[in-house]
């Protein structure tokens, strides 16, 4: 991924998990991943693998297409 859709997708997510009114570390908790990690993702910081945004939407519950709107 390019950064552009690095930053778009840790958008798409840290809106996400506002509308599900859930804090970063609660996310995290949910998804397995570290908070510090949530939010680096969330700042388009770092690469995130497929795996680790699944875990992401399904802590969301949301499916995993959804996260990644943004692109079309």
């Amino acid at each position: 991924m390019n950064k552009d859709t690095v930053s778009k997708l840790g958008i798409k997510i840290r809106i996400e998990r506002q509308k599900a009114k859930i804090s970063q570390e609660k996310l995290a908790e949910l998804s397995n991943l570290n908070r510090n990690f949530i939010g680096m993702i969330e700042r388009g910081e770092t690469n995130v693998t497929i795996k680790n945004v699944e875990n992401i939407a399904n802590a969301l519950k949301l499916p995993i297409q959804e996260l990644f709107n943004f692109i079309i």
